[in-house]
C-alpha cells in the first residue's frame, strides 16, 4: 500500500524533530499504522536549512500553497504558529480536503470553533495533541481515556519556562528579574517572553483542555490570566514554611452555576505530586467522578517530545483515514451536535464568582492593633481565617525596623467578596505597600 503522503509547513525546532523521528523509527511507525508515513514536501521560508534536514527525501518550497494545491498530499502537518498566516494556510488546507496536523494552540484557542466547524464540513480531521503539554498525551487522555467520566476539574503546570523559573526562584532564593535573564541565557525563555510570563501560552492551552473535558466551545476571551511577573522571593520563601509550593497552574473546573476557566500562580501542598514538578517539566492532574485523580506528566516542549506527539496524531489519521467521519473520534471529544452554546447552560464564569482560598501578604507598621482591625474586617466580609502568620519586624526589615509582615491564610470564600474586602484593608494607614495576594488550590 502506497505511504501517507505528509505536507510539512515549517521545518524549524519541532518540525526537524518530526522529520528526524519519522525516519528513525519508519518501520515501528509502519507497523503501529498499518502503512508508511513519509514527508513528501517540506514549506518553509529558509530553504537553504529546510534543504539541510530534508536532504534528498522531501521537495522543499518556499510557498506552503505549493504543498496544499499538490493533489497528492494526504495530511498537511502546521508548524508555523500565531494567528496569523497559519490560519489561513490550515482552512485553506481543510477546504482542499487535507486532514491536517497542528501543535498550534494559540490557534485553537481562539479560532478553533471555526476550524473544527470547516473540517466536519468537509469531513477531514484536525488533530493538536501536540497543541497542550508537548509530548504528554493529555489530548488522547481526555478525549478517550477518560470518556466513562464526568470530569470535575483539570489543573496543570502547562508552561515550561515559568515552571523553571519558579523553580529556580524557590531553589535559589532570587527575585523574577534575576531568574528570567538567566532563563533567556539558558534557552529557556524567549527573547521576548511575555506569552510565557504573562500566563498566556498556559490559558491557550488551559482553555482547549476546558472545552474537550466539558464539551464547550473554545472561550480564550473569557478566561482569567495572570502571569508571576509580580511573586517575589519573598512569598516564595513564606508558602515554604507553610508547607506549601507556587505554581503557575491552568485551572478549569465544572461547578453548578458554569465552568472556571482560569491562570495564575497558586499555592499548592508540597505534599502533592504536582507540586514537586521542578524545572521546565510539564503535568497536568485530571479528576473524573469514576477514575477520581490522574496525574500526567513529561516534557512539556522541546523538538522530540512535540514530534512524538505530531507523529501519534499522524498515525491516528492514517489508521482512520478510511473511515466515515463519523465514526472517528470528534475534535472536542463530544458529538459536535452536544456541544453546548458557548454562554449557555454552562457558562465560562467571570472571576469575581470563583471561590477558592487565598494567601496573604500584608506589609504593615508594627503597631498594636494592626492584627486585630485587618481580622475585624475580613470577618465583617464573611471570609474565615485559616492561619495567620506574623514575621518578626527584625527579619522584614532588618534592626529597629518598623515594619513586618502579615501571612494570613483563609478559607474559601467568592473572589468578589476578597476582591472587596481586599479595598478596604488597602486603605488603612497602617498598610504600607500593596497587598500580595496568591489564591490556594489544595486539589484535593
Amino acid at each position: 500500500m502506497k505511504p501517507i503522503q505528509v505536507g510539512l509547513l515549517g521545518i524549524g525546532t519541532v518540525g526537524s524533530g518530526v522529520f528526524n523521528v519519522l525516519q528513525r523509527n519508519q518501520e515501528e511507525i509502519r507497523r503501529r499504522a498499518g502503512r508508511g508515513i513519509e514527508i513528501a514536501m517540506v514549506a518553509d521560508l529558509d530553504a537553504e536549512r529546510a534543504r539541510s534536514i530534508a536532504g534528498d527525501k522531501a521537495r522543499v518550497v518556499g510557498d506552503a500553497r505549493e504543498v496544499i494545491a499538490n493533489p497528492e498530499i494526504d495530511i498537511v502537518v502546521e508548524l508555523i504558529g500565531g494567528y496569523g498566516i497559519a490560519k489561513q494556510l490550515v482552512l485553506e488546507a481543510v477546504a482542499a480536503g487535507k486532514h491536517v496536523v497542528t501543535a498550534n494552540k494559540a490557534l485553537l484557542a481562539v479560532h478553533g470553533t471555526e476550524i473544527f466547524k470547516a473540517a466536519a464540513e468537509k469531513g477531514v480531521v484536525v488533530a493538536y495533541e501536540a497543541a497542550v503539554a508537548g509530548g504528554i498525551p493529555i489530548i488522547k487522555a481526555l478525549r478517550e481515556g477518560l470518556a466513562a467520566n464526568q470530569i470535575q476539574w483539570v489543573a496543570g503546570i502547562i508552561n515550561g519556562t515559568t515552571n523553571f523559573i519558579l523553580s529556580e526562584m524557590r531553589d535559589k532564593g532570587l527575585d523574577f528579574d534575576v531568574v528570567l535573564k538567566e532563563a533567556q541565557r539558558l534557552g529557556y525563555a524567549e527573547a521576548d517572553p511575555t506569552f510565557d510570563i504573562e500566563g498566556v501560552d498556559a490559558a491557550h492551552k488551559a482553555t482547549i483542555m476546558s472545552a474537550i473535558a466539558f464539551g464547550i466551545p473554545v472561550q480564550f476571551d473569557k478566561a482569567y490570566v495572570e502571569g508571576i511577573t509580580k511573586l517575589a522571593a519573598t512569598d516564595i520563601r513564606y508558602a515554604e514554611q507553610l508547607g506549601y509550593r507556587i505554581k503557575l497552574l491552568g485551572i478549569t473546573k465544572r461547578m453548578d452555576k458554569g465552568v472556571e476557566l482560569r491562570v495564575h500562580p497558586s499555592l499548592v501542598p508540597a505534599k502533592r505530586l504536582i507540586a514537586n514538578v521542578e524545572g521546565a517539566m510539564n503535568a497536568v492532574v485530571v479528576h473524573g467522578d469514576a477514575v477520581g485523580t490522574t496525574l500526567y506528566y513529561g516534557k512539556g516542549a522541546g523538538s522530540e517530545p512535540t514530534a512524538s506527539a505530531v507523529i501519534a496524531d499522524l498515525v491516528d489519521i492514517t489508521r482512520l483515514i478510511e473511515a466515515d467521519p463519523t465514526h472517528r473520534v470528534p475534535p472536542l471529544a463530544f458529538q459536535s451536535h452536544t456541544l453546548r452554546e458557548a454562554g449557555q447552560d454552562l457558562p465560562v464564569l467571570p472571576m469575581a464568582e470563583v471561590v477558592t482560598s487565598y494567601y496573604l501578604r500584608i506589609r504593615v507598621a508594627d503597631e498594636a492593633g494592626v492584627l486585630a482591625r485587618i481580622t475585624g474586617i475580613l470577618a465583617g466580609g464573611g471570609i474565615s481565617i485559616d492561619a495567620v502568620l506574623q514575621r518578626e519586624a527584625d527579619e522584614v526589615g532588618g534592626e529597629g525596623s518598623t515594619q513586618t509582615d502579615l501571612i494570613i491564610l483563609t478559607h474559601d470564600t467568592r473572589e468578589g467578596d476578597m476582591d472587596a474586602v481586599l479595598a478596604q484593608i488597602q486603605g488603612l494607614p497602617t498598610v504600607l505597600a500593596p497587598i500580595t495576594r496568591i489564591r490556594k488550590e489544595e486539589l484535593n
